[in-house]
């Protein structure tokens, strides 16, 4: 018997060992339940009310925010339109100053190239004849010069021997 007291005494105290090991946790596990109840009551205290304002506030704002966006959506609309209506005009004025540059192109060219067909013509008209005449005068010229004074150069007296002038002094 003696092995069977000695058993049973093993069997109590493993028993009794269980039983303390239990009741500390039960006691951890209250100790903390009421841990996690404070931590729950201030998140509760503290937190809700502050989502119950975000939501009061939210439910507030809520039409002005839609307003605003519906604004928004009125602005952009007409900044579309009123850009397509600027580029519009924009390109008309780009359009209009590139006919105008066109116009002031040809414009210019005719005007060059009548004052090239005036300067061919007065160079015609009145230089060439200004030419020949002035090229008849001097010729009629010398040939006076030496018909009334070329005896005078024969005999080594008379006037001076005259520089011929250049083309570009005779016209005046």
């Amino acid at each position: 018997m003696d092995k069977m007291t000695l058993f049973v005494a093993f069997t109590g105290a493993a028993v009794l060992l269980q039983a303390l090991v239990l009741l500390a946790m039960y006691l951890a596990m209250r100790k903390s339940s009421e841990r996690m109840q404070a931590l729950a009551d201030d998140v509760k205290n503290k937190v809700m009310p502050t989502v119950a304002e975000a939501q009061q506030m939210l439910t507030l704002l809520r039409p002005k925010v839609e307003v605003i966006v519906d604004n928004l959506e009125e602005t952009t609309t007409v900044m579309r339109s009123e850009i397509r209506r600027i580029d519009a005009a924009v390109n008309d004025a780009v359009d209009r100053a590139r006919l105008q540059v066109i116009r002031a192109d040809e414009l210019l060219s005719r005007t060059l190239d009548r004052v090239e067909q005036t300067s061919d013509m007065v160079h015609k008209t009145v230089v060439s004849p200004m030419r020949q005449l002035s090229g008849l005068m001097q010729g009629i010229t010398v040939g006076l010069e030496f018909l009334f004074g070329g005896r005078g150069r024969r005999n080594g007296g008379g006037r001076e021997q005259r520089q011929p002038v250049p083309q570009d002094e005779m016209f005046i």
